[in-house]
């Protein structure tokens, strides 16, 4: 079944201790459509301006990305600099951000897209998050990100969402600040009882911890040995994990850890390149490749 997918879509410039490199494809929309489109049909939902590069377009439609909803409006595309210290990969220091077109934005979603039946909210602010939820109608399963700014400054409007969707994925930081629970099972647990069945809190190179009602589970990473750009990891994650889920249509418990598990390999092969590099040139066939060899590192003898 189709997914769709509202987040920024941006041009990224990005530093390591080692290289750099400028006008990258990023954005949380972005970087969740490339790991989803290796499932399922994508509907990306965002705008950019003028500025936005035609390769980047070109690239989102070869991996059948639909566009039909991405307004190309006047002026500067979201732009976001940041840098890395090679001591921690989980959080890069942000030299610049230019909100360009992302000002006064009103997203719109074709009649189509309003029937569709798995949705995922990628971070942006609640506000605009809300726009696209309130034109859908009767999705079957809603997805939502968020990030420390969100719970910071637009905390109430971001609880008032957290109501309404059925899957709620945050990292660990996060996780402590929404809730104030140093443990993340407890974490998990507290962002529960603010609305989402579905609780799925990622640990960066630490794994992944899944939590409902009915069950929790809890997987590793797995293990990158040469971490290039770690940006728009945690939006790959979940593509693939949406993507996943909207390609079978079940919400079992096996399925669910089946996509936890598609989702850490994603999020894998990001990390190996610069923005979506990596992920651009992936085939269903390289993920489940990595995902044989997952499995074995994970299960007991």
């Amino acid at each position: 079944m189709s997914l769709l997918v509202m987040g920024t879509v941006a041009l990224d410039d990005i530093e390591t201790s080692k290289q750099a490199r400028k006008n990258l494809l990023g954005g949380s929309g972005a970087h969740c459509a490339m790991s989803a489109s290796l499932f399922t049909q994508v509907h990306l939902v965002g705008i950019v301006g003028e500025d936005f590069p035609k390769r980047h377009i070109a690239l989102l439609r070869s991996k059948g990305v639909d566009l039909s909803s991405v307004e190309i409006s006047q002026g500067r595309t979201f732009h976001w600099s940041g840098a890395y210290d090679a001591k921690d990969w989980n959080t890069a220091v942000t030299k610049q951000t230019e909100l360009g077109v992302l000002e006064g934005y009103a997203p719109r979603i074709t009649e189509a897209q309003k029937r569709l039946p798995y949705v995922f909210l990628a971070n942006n602010t609640p506000d605009l998050q809300k726009a696209v939820l309130d034109q859908v109608r009767s999705p079957k399963l809603v997805g939502l990100d968020s990030m420390n700014l969100w719970i910071t400054h637009m905390r109430k409007p971001l609880l008032g969402l957290l109501k309404r969707v059925d899957l709620f994925v945050a990292n660990d930081r996060e996780a402590q600040m929404l809730t104030g629970e140093q443990n993340l099972f407890s974490a998990a647990r507290a962002l529960r009882k603010m609305g989402p069945r579905l609780i799925v809190v990622k640990k960066g190179e630490h794994g992944v911890i899944f939590f409902c009602d009915e069950f929790c589970f809890s997987f590793p990473a797995f293990p990158v040995m040469r971490v290039l750009d770690p940006t728009g990891a945690g939006d790959t994650f979940a593509g693939g994990l949406m993507g996943y889920l909207a390609k079978t249509g079940r919400l079992t418990r096996a399925n669910l850890k089946r996509a936890c598990l598609y989702a850490t390999v994603c999020a894998s092969f990001n990390v190996e390149g610069f923005g979506p590099s990596r992920t651009a040139i992936l085939s269903v066939k390289d993920v489940e490749a990595r995902l044989k060899e997952f499995l074995v590192f994970i299960q007991p003898e």
